[in-house]
């Protein structure tokens, strides 16, 4: 029999902490010791890497690089890096909603003052970090131009050398900004060395991180600036199209996320060595990955680049169980989860039955009728049941449709909304899914949410309120979670 687990989605940037945005100290480590109090197996995060366009964790500049702002600013002044009166100089901001611009500002302020004092003395453990990690000089490259040009994106980098990732060009660069680049490859060996404490502490008290992977990359990146080859682009580097979804629930229109789409022909020939590269870097921050958006690999949204909706795009065959076998067999020792949202056609269920990982089910959509997959008496046990992802209203602020609440109450046996919230966590709870995840809003009855999809501004903000995360939470969700046999009994 599979073991019966269960864990809250809870975002690092949702952490509290007096200093803006979430991060890898003492409040990650204070979640940490709530969900093991909790007997949560769990914690699953959305993608870590330095946001981009939207401030999205979806539309990273790396799909290798650490978010700089989740560098936890107090360890550096335990290391006598930053100073007590440094510290206070942060702007808390509002404290339940980031606000990205003075968060980044702050960071890369105290950073580079942080560096200036600490580089030299770890400068050996940096070279070394830097030596073992292909993908750090070229992304440390990237984003030390882009700095220096203001931001701008690389395809209209003004030096056209760099633009092309000339190799003569980007090594005569970084020669000439030495510090610039040190300084962006010290920001992600201290990323390096407190995640992996984080993960170490976590590990210690038998709570594993469910990461994810988002299934593209965002245009204006490390990754496409340095290996186009990979991408659909023309000869400038700007591709004919895009990445995207047809109009579903979520939007009328459907999504028109504008990354590149991958040359998968020239990725099967190389023997997905991109693809093996990116896991084995997830597989250093994270004990299981979700995949984003698995459908693509069975078939993918082609959208013409000039297309104003996704409505105008079309199915291209994705590569299927050739990637998803070279995955599975390289890294055994990891979890793999399928987001298998959405339109689902008959290639996306053939290869997840094909290629046994779990899939993903979400209460919050299942109440159309008894037929409805995501009902608990129609689930399986190979997936991770949710009550709603981080593109979902936590149950607080979900708006069922009048015929959907109806059937819930009556299929529940809820009495009353604040019942029916309840027995949504119990259903999930005592489902038969071998995982159940719930946002950790729903255990508080906070109604903040992270994500509307098809919306570009506002998101990827909400924090946790302090002091809301404390024993008499964790032990109500610790009985529910030993009623459902979904964690051992503790001892003493």
């Amino acid at each position: 029999m599979s073991q019966r687990t269960s864990g809250i989605l809870m975002p690092v940037f949702s952490l509290p902490s007096p200093y803006g945005v979430g991060s890898l100290g003492q409040s990650a480590r204070d979640f940490v010791k709530f969900l093991h109090r909790a007997g949560q197996t769990w914690w699953q995060i959305l993608p870590v890497g330095p946001a981009g366009n939207g401030d999205s964790p979806y539309q990273s500049v790396s799909t290798h690089a650490g978010n700089p702002a989740f560098i936890d600013l107090p360890l550096l002044a335990a290391e006598g890096l930053l100073t007590a009166e440094e510290l206070a100089s942060v702007s808390e901001g509002n404290s339940r909603s980031v606000d990205y611009p003075t968060v980044n500002a702050d960071r890369k302020r105290l950073l580079r003052l942080a560096f200036s004092r600490g580089y030299d003395r770890e400068k050996a453990a940096v070279e070394s970090f830097a030596s073992q990690r292909r993908w750090l000089r070229d992304y440390a490259a990237y984003q030390a131009v882009k700095d220096s040009f203001d931001g701008l994106p690389w395809q209209d980098w003004p030096d056209e050398g760099l633009r092309r990732h000339d190799p003569e060009a980007v090594e005569r660069w970084q020669a000439e900004h030495e510090e610039d680049v040190a300084y962006q490859i010290w920001v992600q060996y201290v990323f390096a060395e407190q995640w992996s404490a984080l993960k170490s502490f976590a590990n210690g008290l038998g709570v594993k991180i469910l990461g994810d992977l988002p299934i593209y990359v965002s245009l204006d990146s490390a990754d496409v600036w340095a290996e186009r080859e990979q991408f659909l682009l023309d000869g400038q580097g700007c591709p004919s199209s895009v990445a995207g979804v047809p109009p579903d629930y979520f939007c009328a229109d459907g999504q028109l996320w504008g990354n590149p789409l991958y040359d998968w022909s020239h990725m099967r020939a190389d023997g997905f060595g991109w693809w093996i590269r990116r896991v084995e870097r997830a597989g250093e921050l994270f004990d299981a990955i979700r995949i984003d958006h698995f459908r693509a690999f069975a078939s993918y949204w082609s959208v013409p680049a000039e297309a104003v909706t996704a409505k105008d795009g079309r199915w291209e065959p994705g590569p299927g169980m050739d990637l998803v076998g070279v995955l599975t067999g390289w890294f055994p020792q990891l979890i793999f989860v399928a987001e298998d949202l959405g339109m689902l056609t008959p290639d996306v269920e053939e290869l997840l039955r094909t290629s046994g990982l779990p899939g993903m089910k979400v209460l919050e959509f299942a109440f159309s009728g008894p037929d409805n997959r995501y009902l608990p008496h129609n689930c399986v046990r190979n997936c991770f049941l949710y009550t709603g992802t981080h593109d979902n209203a936590p149950i607080a602020s979900w708006r069922p449709s009048d015929a959907e609440e109806a059937y819930a109450m009556r299929y529940l046996d809820a009495k009353t909304p604040q019942e029916l919230h309840h027995r949504l966590l119990l259903a999930g709870q005592t489902s038969v899914a071998d995982t159940f995840i719930a946002q950790m809003q729903d255990y508080l009855s906070d109604p903040g949410r992270v994500n509307v999809p098809g919306t570009a501004e506002g998101n990827w903000r909400w924090r946790m309120a302090c002091d809301v995360a404390g024993d008499e939470l964790a032990d109500e969700i610790y009985q529910m979670t030993l009623d459902a046999g979904r964690c051992p009994p503790r001892h003493g």
